[in-house]
């Protein structure tokens, strides 16, 4: 089995619903988004010979899926009143809506579903901090 890994980061702010903790707060990573594809096979002719795949091709859809979470508040959908929301707006901050609980966890395997329609992705780890991170890959 052949590997390939890039990386990339973005900043942004999440919070906890529910959670009896300091993450109940919002607070802000610089989130480390690590995938690695996989192939049993390389590429055998054209200008990607001898490739799992062009690492600019993987690098390129990493980064536009960071680029969607960079600088923004992440929260769950319902976590926060309408007229939160609608505050929020107003004052023109960057606002992201997901459909689940915005941990590592959760976040390893929404990036692996996304880049994997397009992707031969085995994993993607998903860093909140240097030393901590989550690993979503399919059996």
């Amino acid at each position: 089995m052949y590997l390939i890994k890039t990386s990339a980061t973005f900043d942004s702010a999440h919070f906890l619903k529910g959670y009896n903790g300091k993450c109940a707060n919002i607070h802000g990573h610089t989130w480390k988004i690590e995938v690695t594809a996989a192939s049993s096979d390389l590429v055998r002719e054209g200008e990607k010979r001898g490739m799992v795949l062009d690492f600019s091709d993987l690098k390129k859809a990493v980064r536009a899926l960071c680029g969607r979470f960079d600088h923004t508040l992440i929260f769950e959908r319902g976590s926060l009143r309408d007229a939160t929301l609608a505050a929020l707006a107003d004052e023109g901050f960057a606002l992201t809506q997901v459909p689940f609980r915005p941990t590592a966890e959760n976040f390893a395997r929404h990036f692996y579903e996304e880049l994997a329609r397009t992707l031969p992705v085995k994993s993607v780890a998903v860093y909140e901090t240097p030393d901590n991170c989550a690993v979503y890959e399919e059996d």
